[in-house]
């Protein structure tokens, strides 16, 4: 059965969010996901973390049905490639050897957030109107007047995977690692479903930390001290200094969304003598905490773990969330409970001939990652008759 046809489908780019009502961007994106929230994406732009200077100058999409906006979508045209956890610098780099130019190159996704979620925020009827091919066209056509050479979208949704799926089209994957919570009242429920060996060596970890008489603090965004943000975030910006780079985010950032966003913020700060020494930011959403930010300025042993990792995982069995999304990469997760999970992107390549270049790449990287995952699953620390 074919799709209903929605005459008159146009996509345009908004080079600030404030061109976009602020209630029509509620509407179609919601206020379930942290990263989706129209305060989310001002604080980046107000605070300069997100604008032309920094390589992430907004260009946000609409779509329009007859002249009204029935979907929008983050986006941003980019002259580099940091901060977006889907690596292409080689193939900016192939460019580059041929004398061409690989940026600018149109971004839609959530800035400096490997996270997966929506990304196409679209109208339910034009959602259900629209089919793959539609999608790409009205992205490569609209890459073209905006002098880009690439699109890229990255982390969809399963839905918006939906709505990208075309055989000719480059897809990639990835693999990250997030915990799911499996109805557990407290952190000893969950140990209760690890082999005898983890659990002991989970316990082993968290005694050492308390051996070392550090204790936890957790603030809610709606009590965060200003005190407290502050030391988070020469926490957060030394992370960031100990790499030799700059932190994409500012202070004001933070007080920015700690201001418009409480409800999802949560810091947790690590205390040892009184002194406060190492600290994590989290973002909550409906059913999801997202582990994003951390630092510290002296090495304890296994603080990491146990701020990041174990102190998260009791925020998310406390506040009855399913999933923690402790952020990209790190297989050390594995075998302290957080599973194997793919992730997606797609991107829309001009020229032809790199595009096919780049297509036998995706699909020789997709080889390996999937043999990846499936080695990631078989060294999970659950005990075989929990199924897991």
């Amino acid at each position: 059965m074919s799709k209903p046809a929605i005459p008159n489908i146009t996509l345009e780019a908004c080079h600030s969010l404030s061109d976009i009502p602020r209630e029509t961007w509620k509407r179609l994106a919601g206020t379930d996901n942290p990263f989706l929230r129209y305060e989310f994406f001002e604080a980046l732009e107000s605070s300069h973390c997100t604008s032309e200077n920094t390589g992430w100058k907004p260009c946000h999409l609409v779509f329009r049905t007859e002249g009204e906006i029935a979907g929008v979508a983050p986006a941003y045209l980019k002259s580099h490639s940091m901060g977006e956890y889907v690596f292409d610098w080689a193939w900016a780099d192939a460019y580059r050897r041929y004398d061409m130019e690989y940026y600018p190159k149109l971004l839609i996704a959530v800035p400096f957030t490997p996270s997966q979620g929506p990304r196409l925020l679209l109208d339910p009827q034009l959602r259900n109107a629209l089919n793959p091919r539609q999608i790409h066209n009205l992205l490569d056509t609209l890459v073209g007047h905006l002098g880009a050479h690439s699109w890229h979208l990255l982390f969809p949704s399963a839905e918006d995977q939906q709505l990208l799926q075309q055989d000719e089209q480059l897809h990639r994957i990835g693999c990250q690692f997030h915990w799911h919570n499996q109805g557990y009242g407290c952190f000893e429920d969950f140990l209760g479903r690890l082999t005898s060996r983890k659990r002991k060596s989970i316990r082993k970890e968290r005694r050492q930390v308390a051996e070392q008489e550090i204790s936890f603090t957790r603030f809610h965004g709606r009590d965060l001290p200003d005190h407290v943000l502050a030391a988070f975030y020469v926490f957060y910006r030394a992370t960031y200094l100990k790499r030799g780079q700059h932190p994409y985010l500012s202070r004001q950032f933070f007080e920015q969304i700690r201001q418009t966003m409480p409800e999802h913020l949560h810091v947790i700060m690590a205390i040892k003598d009184g002194k406060m020494i190492a600290s994590a930011l989290f973002l909550s959403g409906k059913s999801t905490l997202y582990g994003r930010y951390w630092g510290c300025l002296e090495e304890y042993n296994h603080l990491h773990f146990e701020t990041c990792y174990y102190q998260g995982i009791e925020l998310a069995i406390d506040l009855g969330l399913q999933i923690f999304d402790a952020g990209a990469q790190g297989e050390h997760k594995l075998v302290r409970g957080f599973e194997p999970v793919l992730t997606h992107s797609w991107h829309g390549i001009a020229h032809p001939g790199f595009h096919d270049a780049i297509e036998v790449f995706t699909r020789e990287e997709a080889e390996q990652v999937m043999a990846y995952y499936e080695d990631a699953k078989t060294v999970l620390p659950f005990r075989q008759n929990d199924g897991a």
